[in-house]
């Protein structure tokens, strides 16, 4: 291997490393599931490898976040697809347990729509721009207004009825 590819793969080392714990975060706030957090960015890592080299010199950031998106999007369809097998085991009653304080909002980010989800975790979580949602959604900034609005109003009824039902 040349010196420059070598010095390649040691600034994509670099990289996951500083970026592993919030780019997981992320993963995992828009899949639901840590298990499924972490092959989602392991696979947008892998393909970000292959561009490495076109990709270091721009924002690899914000492209691994696209990446994070639009990868969860295409298993979400993949996943509608599948027809499950077995039937579902028995679950007891979820309202019967205690809820530790950030079930219910998890609950309620994952009843929103995979486009809301990813615009709530991108503008809150990642604390990114109207603008720079847009572009990594793919969407025109009305787009990502409205349903961040709808979303926010979404989460705000569903967050008072989980304190109301707790009570």
């Amino acid at each position: 291997m040349s010196e420059s590819a070598d010095a390649a793969d040691a600034e994509f080392v670099a990289f996951v490393e500083a970026a592993w714990g919030r780019h997981l975060a992320t993963a995992i706030l828009l899949t639901g599931d840590r298990d499924r957090g972490e092959e989602l960015l392991q696979d947008c890592l892998v393909r970000l490898y292959a561009r490495w080299r076109r990709v270091a010199a721009t924002e690899p950031h914000a492209y691994l976040r696209r990446m994070l998106a639009n990868g969860n999007v295409s298993r979400w369809r993949r996943s509608r697809r599948e027809q499950p097998t077995a039937e579902p085991p028995d679950h007891a009653d979820p309202r019967a347990a205690p809820r530790e304080p950030y079930e219910d909002l998890s609950r309620a980010l994952h009843a929103l729509s995979r486009q809301q989800r990813a615009i709530v975790i991108l503008r809150h979580f990642e604390d990114l721009t109207e603008k720079a949602v847009a572009e990594i959604l793919g969407c025109s900034v009305g787009t990502v207004k409205s349903q961040h609005f709808r979303a926010m109003a979404q989460l705000r009824t569903a967050l008072r009825e989980s304190q109301e039902a707790a009570r």
